[in-house]
């Protein structure tokens, strides 16, 4: 598997388009059919995080001027939640910053997803809380919380490089313990740090033995304050073929698009849907997302289908109607 990531990466423009994309593609299609599911997230609780992840405007570390607050309310919790569902959102997850959630924030948060099922049987809701115990993820499974989020970031070998306060071993315990108790696992992590070749393949390799549900791929979006400030490793053919390099690892996996997808892709935007079959939507935790309705279209113009674009359509027709 190695060596086909590394030729993934590497090889001409024409044979990646005519060989490796190819591929990529007819896996997309064979496993996820024309559907994108799409997915929201809510920082929920932001800033001071203690750990020193070199590319997050988050931690107290770094001179970056990000908005700082407690927990959100249960009310905004609930009124965020329900607000991205009628959209037509597919998924929707609670994130909050910091390496682990206080006892009374975990039980907010779990009485928050109580009541969001209780309104919304049918809903999907993900949390991404940081390292939890066995037991406070098994908490949260019995609220009702389908699925359990938490980077590796990368791979084993780079990691040293970019965070020193958290354990990557930690990392994968936390995803391992969260399919233990039941739940649904989100799993992946941010490219563009400066890693090798070799570390993109080791951390896919990675991901693979963990047996993960879904993978969420990030691109690097600099932010001013943070120690990778001026990074400029990627361009958008790289990021295009970390997309084919992750599918062609793990067909049947989804592989969702994450931050930094407007900043680093550009014009090829549209053409990560071919090899991945998710998107998040909306804003990330600190940076600006597209518009609903340009990602609506985008999904649209590519012959794809989503539940946000029935539901965007559904909204562009009632507002058409007549009115005395």
């Amino acid at each position: 598997m190695r060596e086909e990531i590394i030729g993934v990466l590497n090889c001409s423009t024409e044979e990646f388009y005519k060989n490796y994309f190819q591929r990529a593609t007819s896996l997309r299609f064979q496993y996820f059919g024309r559907r994108v599911e799409t997915c929201a997230i809510l920082n929920a609780k932001s800033g001071k995080c203690p750990s020193d992840c070199k590319f997050c405007a988050q931690s107290v570390k770094f001179n970056v001027p990000v908005k700082v607050y407690p927990l959100l309310s249960e009310r905004e919790l609930l009124d965020r939640a329900l607000t991205a569902l009628e959209e037509g959102v597919d998924r929707f997850s609670f994130v909050t910053s910091g390496i682990s959630p206080t006892p009374e924030e975990l039980k907010t948060i779990g009485k928050v997803i109580e009541t969001v099922k209780s309104l919304r049987p049918n809903s999907l809701l993900c949390a991404s809380l940081g390292q939890l115990k066995r037991e406070e993820l098994k908490f949260l499974k019995d609220c009702g919380l389908d699925r359990y989020h938490h980077n590796i970031e990368t791979s084993r070998e780079f990691y040293p490089r970019i965070s020193t306060v958290q354990r990557w071993e930690d990392r994968v315990r936390t995803v391992a313990d969260a399919k233990e108790v039941g739940l649904s696992t989100c799993c992946g992590g941010i490219f563009g740090l400066g890693e090798r070749d070799e570390d993109v393949a080791s951390m896919i390799e990675t991901l693979k033995e963990l047996q993960v549900d879904s993978i969420p791929v990030n691109f690097l979006h600099p932010i001013r304050g943070t120690p990778l400030e001026g990074a400029n490793f990627l361009t958008p053919l790289r990021c295009l073929r970390i997309l084919v390099a992750v599918r062609l690892s793990i067909p049947e996996a989804e592989i969702r698009v994450c931050g930094g997808r407007e900043y680093n892709l550009r014009e090829l935007q549209p053409l990560i849907l071919l090899p991945a079959n998710a998107l998040m939507v909306g804003n990330y935790l600190t940076t600006r997302g597209k518009s609903l309705e340009n990602d609506v279209r985008m999904i649209e113009d590519l012959g794809l289908e989503s539940s946000l674009k029935r539901k965007w359509r559904a909204r562009e027709d009632s507002n058409l109607q007549p009115t005395d």
